[in-house]
């Protein structure tokens, strides 16, 4: 299976990804980064990986359709992509950019969803007084986190907790599950919609 992956963030979980490709635990074959500029944290991490580095800044007042399409266009430019990785992609798709993709966007939500769907989900948790967070592994589709769940793991919430120490421990688990969630589609043992 080829991915690519999709982020504008540090790349923590990009790290992990690429940490289990180094160490042959991950055979999947990353074709490259996708990025919206040179100065995020993870192309960096993309560089001392030897891994391909796509730029797509965006235009000032340019529509969200025109920017996908350009993105779309730095993807398919890396080679035969089967499953793009968001990882830490700060930026809602176009339905233009999900139609193209179907079922091949897989995304990391650090909830369980459908509970605390949104940018703010750590803290909708606390604020809840949920007692279990964790993440989910899902697909994209048009809403905000509403496609398929794949892969979900959990952790408690402690009363102590803080948005930093939540996000800390849903980190981990990220870190831990979304390359073996590349592996099992690897694998053959979880299979993406038609």
């Amino acid at each position: 299976m080829n991915f690519v992956v999709l982020s504008s963030s540090r790349g923590t979980t990009f790290q992990a990804v690429l940490d289990r490709i180094a160490d042959g635990t991950l055979t999947a074959h990353c074709l490259g980064l996708v990025t919206d500029r040179l100065d995020r944290g993870c192309v960096e991490k993309a560089r001392n990986a030897g891994v391909h580095i796509a730029v797509v800044e965006r235009q000032p007042k340019e529509p969200r359709e025109t920017y996908d399409m350009r993105l779309d266009a730095a993807i398919r430019g890396l080679g035969d992509v089967d499953v793009i990785a968001t990882l830490g992609w700060m930026y809602l798709l176009t339905p233009w950019f999900v139609g193209q993709w179907r079922h091949r966007i897989l995304n990391v939500h650090p909830a369980l969803l459908p509970k605390y769907p949104g940018a703010h989900s750590i803290e909708d948790a606390l604020k809840d007084g949920a007692q279990e967070s964790g993440m989910t592994i899902h697909l994209i589709d048009e809403g905000v986190d509403t496609g398929p769940v794949l892969l979900q793991k959990s952790c408690p919430v402690e009363h102590d907790d803080t948005p930093d120490t939540l996000k800390e421990r849903i980190q981990a688990l990220e870190k831990e599950w979304y390359p073996q969630a590349l592996q099992m589609i690897e694998d053959g043992a979880l299979k993406l919609p038609r």
